[in-house]
Formats: C-alpha cells, sequence, structure tokens
C-alpha cells in the first residue's frame, strides 16, 4: 500500500461533507449549477465587511517595510492586543497579549492546543453531534476520543452524560457554541453548571482537565441571543476561533487561540503552544492576515443576511412537516431524517438535486445538516424540490 494503512482507513471514514460536495461538483457538470441546490459546505457566500478592503487597500498602498518576513511564533504583538482587548470587553477578566498566539485558522489552534496538552493516550471528551474533523486532530496528538451526547431532543449539555465520561484519564473537553451543526447555543447558566462540574473533578482526580471552548461562529447569533464567554465560568479554558465566518475569511486561513489568565500554569501552556505552533509546521500566522485583522475584531458581517436565510428555510421546512430545533446562531439546520437510515434520506434528496450530510458524518445518525450560507436565490429556488422531496419521504 502506498499510504498509511492508518490514513487509507480514515479516508473511508472521512467527511461525509466533502463527499457530498464533490456529488453536487458532477450534478452541476449535467444538470447545470443553477438546477442544483447545495448546502453540503459551511463555505460564506457573503463577502467581508467593508473595513476589510479598506484594510486591504491601506495596507497595498502603504506597505509596511518587512510585513512580509517571519515574526514571533505567536503572531505580531499589535494583533495579539487587538484580540486581548476584544477577550477583556467579553470576558471581564484581565488578558493580554501575552495570553493570545495567532494561528492558521481555528483547526491550526485546536491542533496547535491538543499537541500542547495531550500526553499519549489520554481522552478529549467531545459532544455528540460534533464536528467530525475533532477526532482525526485528537488522533493526531496520541489522544483517544470519548464521544458523549448532547440533549437528544434539544443538544444542549448533558451535564450527567459528562460527568460520568470524565475518568482519570480524561485531559479535555471540547465544546462549540454556537454549534456546528445544530446552531444551538450553550446558555451561562449551563456554563456555570459546567464550570463547577470540572472544578469538583479536578480535585477528585487531581488533575488539570481543560475546557476547549471552539468559537468560530462566536458573533454569528440570533434573535438577540448572547453568546457567553467561557473565561468567566472555567479557569482552565482555552479560547478557540477563525475568522473564517465572522469576517467571511475561510481561505485566508487566520485565527488565534487564547488562555484564560486565571488557568493554572497559563504562562507554561503559552510557551508550550508557541513551541507547538512552529514544530507542527504552521510556524505563524498569515502574516498579512494579522495585520489586516487587528483592525477588524469589532467588525463582522451583515448578521441579519443570515437570520433571514435561516427563517426562509426553517418557516419553509417546518411547514413541510419536517422536525428540527430552530438555530439560535451558526449558519446550519440539523433536522430529523425523515427516515431511520438518514444516509438513505440524503440519497433520496439528490433525486432532486438537493444536498445535505447525514447526521452519520457528525457522530448523529438519523438526522442530516444542511448550510444555509448561500445565496437566498438558491434557497427560493430549492423550496419546490424541499417540497416534492418531503412528499417522497412520506411528511
Amino acid at each position: 500500500m502506498a499510504i498509511a494503512t492508518k490514513i487509507s482507513t480514515f479516508i473511508e471514514k472521512a467527511s461525509w461533507i466533502r463527499k457530498m460536495f464533490e456529488e453536487g461538483e458532477r450534478l452541476r457538470k449535467i444538470h447545470g449549477a443553477d438546477k442544483v441546490y447545495d448546502f453540503t459546505l459551511g463555505n460564506p457566500n457573503v463577502e467581508p465587511p467593508k473595513g476589510f478592503d479598506e484594510e486591504f487597500s491601506r495596507l497595498a498602498e502603504h506597505p509596511v517595510p518587512g510585513m512580509h518576513r517571519y515574526m514571533s511564533n505567536a503572531g505580531y504583538e499589535e494583533t495579539r492586543r487587538a484580540v486581548a482587548a476584544l477577550l477583556v470587553e467579553r470576558s471581564g477578566l484581565p488578558v493580554t497579549a501575552e495570553q493570545v498566539i495567532m494561528t492558521c485558522g481555528a483547526s491550526g489552534a485546536l491542533n496547535v492546543t491538543l499537541k500542547t496538552i495531550l500526553n499519549p493516550g489520554e481522552e478529549v471528551i467531545i459532544l455528540t453531534p460534533y464536528f467530525v474533523e475533532y477526532k482525526f486532530y485528537i488522533d493526531n496528538h496520541g489522544g483517544v476520543p470519548r464521544e458523549v451526547w448532547t440533549d437528544r431532543e434539544t443538544f444542549q449539555l448533558d451535564l450527567a452524560a459528562v460527568e460520568a465520561a470524565i475518568s482519570g484519564n480524561t485531559r479535555a473537553i471540547i465544546i462549540c457554541s454556537p454549534n456546528n451543526p445544530t446552531g444551538v447555543i450553550y446558555p451561562a447558566k449551563t456554563l456555570a453548571k459546567l464550570g463547577e462540574l470540572l472544578r469538583r473533578k479536578e480535585k477528585e482526580l487531581d488533575r488539570e482537565i481543560y475546557l476547549i471552548s471552539d468559537e468560530p461562529y462566536a458573533r454569528i447569533s440570533y434573535d438577540g441571543e448572547d453568546v457567553p464567554n467561557i473565561f468567566r465560568y472555567v479557569d482552565n479554558s482555552v479560547i478557540i476561533t477563525s475568522h473564517s465566518k465572522d469576517l467571511a475569511l475561510p481561505g485566508e486561513r487566520i485565527g488565534y487561540l487564547a488562555a484564560n489568565p486565571r488557568m493554572k500554569d497559563a504562562g507554561q501552556f503559552i510557551e508550550g503552544a508557541v513551541f507547538a505552533n512552529r514544530i507542527l509546521g504552521f510556524v505563524n500566522a498569515p502574516a498579512l492576515m494579522q495585520r489586516l485583522v487587528a483592525r477588524l475584531q469589532h467588525s463582522s458581517v451583515d448578521i441579519n443576511e443570515y437570520q433571514r436565510k435561516r427563517d426562509l428555510l426553517y418557516d419553509n421546512l417546518t411547514e413541510l412537516g419536517f422536525s428540527m430545533v430552530k438555530p439560535q446562531g451558526a449558519f446550519y439546520l440539523f433536522p430529523k431524517s425523515p427516515l431511520t437510515d438518514d444516509i438513505e434520506f440524503v440519497r433520496i434528496a439528490l433525486k432532486h438535486h438537493l444536498l445535505v450530510v447525514p447526521g452519520a458524518g457528525f457522530g448523529a445518525p438519523g438526522f442530516f445538516r444542511i448550510a444555509y450560507c448561500v445565496d437566498s436565490r438558491l434557497i427560493e429556488k430549492s423550496l419546490p424540490a424541499w417540497s416534492k422531496l418531503a412528499k417522497e419521504v412520506g411528511l
């Protein structure tokens, strides 16, 4: 075999998201792009906010000498100060630039964090449904994923299940709020209880348990919903995020990780994470993007546009008989599959040129995911196809 057995096995289990996206490419070539309704990939169709273009133009017209050279592996001081200032606003804690590392997106930040904290064989709890890459990232660094279901009706945290899963081998828990794929937000009251639970278990087991908060959708929330800052509730916590969603820059691979200033041995964690950022081959986050986002920490894409798309799809699909939790943030719907076999349901949807991702791809058979970060006209044009699909599967 030309490649490692493990990688060959992982490819077989790899992301349904990409598989369905590639199926969409095939269908578009046959039927034309206007007749294929692709809801597979969380790839924002909106453009970055106006401030991004202004900053881009300013740097192009007035380049900073040496702006494309290496810098500290942690990133530019100016950018880290800007991030820290925002976190001070949101957490009320004295976050400084020394507790921030600029990274190659949230995926880079997750890998850096896991590399820093994991010993071989230690467990990381992931909450089902989950972003499937978590399992591969954990394996990258010798860890073992431990799947724990959220509440199957609300997708909110099941704290009793989390507590039952924690053992003397637990090193971390990953949460994502607003969540991919469900769109739910974990409220402050629940996060406070989670913090109490982790403090109690740390004392009982005499070991640190890190809470890794994956937050690329933290600025995308609807109906006035607040996205609580995890630093307020869990001392041994790390915030992971990227500007892929809030600034619509997924291809630029720019994000950061931040350590809670109340973390035990925060300085040692940051030292390890800076080292991991280098030896994993990231070296540093993209220089140009660091300079651009430094002045955009309070900017965002138009959230109202995403909310209109959510409402358009949610209202029409629930009227057709589809059942789902109404998302509070992010840009996904996660309905129950009308068929027990969600993969079969997805295959039937393909007949109507509707591309969605089976819940099995997120560890949650019996559901399917719709990414509505697409053009509104595509959503509107897809509605007759949804109606035909609903009839075919008995809704």
